[in-house]
């Protein structure tokens, strides 16, 4: 989270970075901790980055417990700009009362659906269903695990238009990233 803040804060002073959002898995765990809102803010206090650009990504598994408590630690970090994305929709099992409630910005189409969507038309019917839940709920959605351009246009046509995986680029060095 530090660096990722670091990073926000070092491209903002960049014409081709300062529009870029850097996203960071946080664990159930991590999420819980009594001094995690706290630990966030001061990291971007600490960094200057803009929490715009920072994008928190949250597995459906951490709202089994304490739902009420996650919102409300949700809702504090996005009065301060955070934004948040459900990460691996369609394999956890929230329930669709609490996912209205959550203060998301996107929701992301698992891998396995999009590994399988050319062959399988049940993934391609659960991605389509994923990416008419995220319109009506005036979320952006994101596909991952994204190799290939067919994966890429199926993606497209069913109205998915952001996507991340190896049809883009392989994880590079910082020093690379917008060499590539």
């Amino acid at each position: 989270l530090e660096t990722a803040c670091l990073q926000i804060a070092a491209w903002a002073g960049r014409k081709e970075g300062e529009h870029l959002s850097i996203a960071v898995n946080i664990s159930a765990r991590e999420f819980r901790q009594p001094k995690f809102v706290d630990y966030v803010l001061a990291a971007l206090e600490r960094t200057g980055a803009n929490p715009n650009n920072l994008k928190l990504e949250l597995s459906e598994s951490m709202f089994g417990e304490n739902v009420e408590d996650v919102i409300a630690r949700m809702n504090k970090l996005k009065s301060h700009g955070v934004r948040f994305s459900l990460e691996d929709f369609g394999t956890g099992y929230s329930s669709m009362t609490y996912l209205k409630r959550l203060p998301l910005d996107q929701i992301k189409i698992d891998r396995t659906f999009v590994s399988d969507i050319l062959n399988d038309p049940i993934s391609g019917a659960v991605a389509q269903a994923i990416i008419s839940f995220g319109k009506a709920m005036g979320l952006s959605v994101i596909a991952e695990g994204v190799e290939t351009e067919e994966q890429r246009a199926f993606l497209a046509k069913l109205g998915c238009h952001s996507f991340q995986g190896y049809l883009f680029s392989h994880p590079l060095p910082l020093g690379e990233f917008f060499e590539s």
